[in-house]
């Protein structure tokens, strides 16, 4: 597991750039957290709907990964439910089904009050490779 989140905390340049931090991870599982800064605000002064997909996204990527098999998403959908506007968003993401091939997961977004703010639903297709090629475990 310590692998996962290195590669995730080092390698999601994404996640990094837009100032998404990884708070901890287990197998079928993540938590991360976005400090809300000037830029992910869109022109209505809330935080843009895309910040918060990313928020998700790599949350959900991490827990479909947790099992080390590298998971690639094929369907999202995403549900905004209140604005954000300021302090921390948070991520929880939770193994919901797993099998050979396919794995589903839930992904709550939540604000420093503890209001839900996105709920997010994932599928991944698991291939058959490693998440972290051997190349790169050292």
């Amino acid at each position: 597991m310590q692998e996962i989140k290195k590669f995730f905390s080092t390698e999601d340049l994404f996640a990094h750039h837009t100032g998404i931090e990884l708070v901890d991870a287990g197998r079928g599982w993540a938590k991360a957290r976005m400090k809300i800064e000037p830029f992910h605000f869109n022109g209505a002064r809330t935080v843009h709907g895309g910040a918060i997909f990313t928020l998700a996204d790599f949350t959900f990527a991490v827990a479909s990964n947790s099992h080390g098999t590298l998971a690639m998403g094929i369907n999202t959908s995403v549900n905004f439910v209140k604005a954000a506007l300021s302090g921390t968003l948070y991520a929880e993401a939770k193994e919901q089904s797993l099998n050979h091939k396919l794995a589903s997961y839930s992904v709550m977004i939540t604000d420093d009050a503890g209001d839900v703010v996105a709920i997010f639903q994932g599928m991944v297709y698991r291939k058959k490779g490693s998440l972290i090629p051997a190349e790169q475990k050292k």
